[in-house]
């Protein structure tokens, strides 16, 4: 039977452009800036990570 896999993290934040570098030290990624544009989340494409601004849904304020 296949694993189902977790979910990706999700972080709250205040502005609506924020910067992931994978949060494990050199194990992570390489740092990219992700912008919201006129959403009020974004994803990070290498780790899948889920921004979501202030007021919607998430674990933690960055």
């Amino acid at each position: 039977m296949a694993k189902i896999p977790e979910p990706p993290e999700t972080v709250t934040v205040k502005e609506k452009v924020v910067s992931c570098d994978g949060g494990e030290g050199p194990l992570g990624h390489p740092n990219v800036y992700l912008n919201m544009g006129t959403g009020s989340r974004v994803e990070c494409p290498y780790c899948d990570a889920l921004y979501v601004l202030d007021g919607v849904t998430g674990k933690k304020a960055k």
